[in-house]
């Protein structure tokens, strides 16, 4: 299978500097989350992959070559980045037609993804009357249409109601488990969560992380445990008098940082002071995202070799 790899890249815009010497690879066989504040230069770097604009400096290829020398781009390269981009006038199936025409695709392959993406129904309703989400239904079947490689989706849940998060989410899962290279910018970090293997964090142009998402999260996040005593008074003599790091709530409960419950729960049996609630806080994506962007200039990655 093919890879995205973007080397020493870099985006300028007069004065402004929108990507900075980025440098990383997005594998197959598992999805990516692309992720970063407004302007931090995600949605640059997708175009400069996709050869919608030219590098100030460095390459980024796809299977190692640019885009553009690629031949049927659309059967290596499917893409969402404005769900808007279809013409409003046209249908559903004739958008769909039109691409598979013009790519050297099987018809029945339009009648596949609409049926895949849940718009069989509506494929012959012009586009200017779907919804966001019916919209981003059919920039998700177009980017499927070529059966690609690599798929690059620009903030895809946008606009899906519950049902639809859910689709797009096992969709993303199935196209990695079926060994294609997914590339996915959000900024909806439980979903990201719930489908991405790795992460690809960017900060001001500049690449911040390149790390599994359960290292990220471990590593800047602490692990905290959520206690509750009849005597909230005497667990928290407990804990001080033990060193562990608490503060405590105005119902009594108790969060201790730096803490296993099992240690606490055995703890608190050997002191005789009453459980109530003993619970392992999970560390979540966007605590750690939200903790790295804080002080991005301090965090920022090291450079890889090509």
């Amino acid at each position: 299978m093919t890879s995205i790899d973007v080397r020493d890249l870099t985006k300028e815009y007069g004065t402004r500097r929108a990507v900075d010497g980025l440098t990383f690879s997005v594998r197959p066989g598992r999805v990516t989350g692309f992720l970063g504040p407004n302007g931090a230069g995600k949605s640059t770097t997708m175009r400069l992959v996709l050869g919608l604009d030219r590098p100030t400096s460095g390459t980024a290829t796809v299977g190692g070559r640019p885009y553009g020398e690629l031949r049927e781009p659309l059967r290596r390269v499917g893409a969402l980045l404005d769900a808007r981009a279809a013409h409003g006038s046209r249908t559903a199936h004739d958008h769909l037609r039109a691409l598979a025409a013009g790519n050297r695709i099987s018809p029945r392959r339009v009648d596949a993804v609409l049926e895949e993406t849940g718009l069989a129904t509506v494929a012959r309703r012009r586009v200017k009357t779907f919804s966001l989400g019916m919209r981003q239904r059919l920039g998700v079947a177009a980017a499927l249409l070529g059966e690609p490689e690599v798929i690059l989706l620009d903030e895809p849940a946008n606009g899906l109601d519950p049902e639809g998060i859910v689709w797009i989410r096992k969709l993303l899962r199935r196209l990695a488990a079926q060994g294609r290279t997914v590339l996915v910018s959000s900024h909806l970090m439980n979903e990201t969560a719930a489908f991405a293997d790795h992460l690809v964090i960017l900060g001001g142009g500049r690449l911040l992380a390149d790390t599994p998402v359960k290292d990220f999260i471990h590593a800047r996040v602490r692990p905290r445990v959520k206690v509750r005593s009849t005597e909230p008074g005497a667990l928290g003599d407990l804990l001080a008098r033990h060193g562990h790091e608490a503060s405590r709530e105005e119902d009594g409960t108790w969060t201790v940082r730096h803490a296993r419950a099992d240690d606490l729960g055995r703890l608190m049996s050997e002191a005789g002071v009453p459980v109530l609630e003993l619970v392992t806080q999970e560390a979540t994506l966007e605590e750690a995202y939200l903790d790295l962007t804080a002080a991005e200039a301090e965090f920022t990655a090291p450079r890889q070799e090509a």
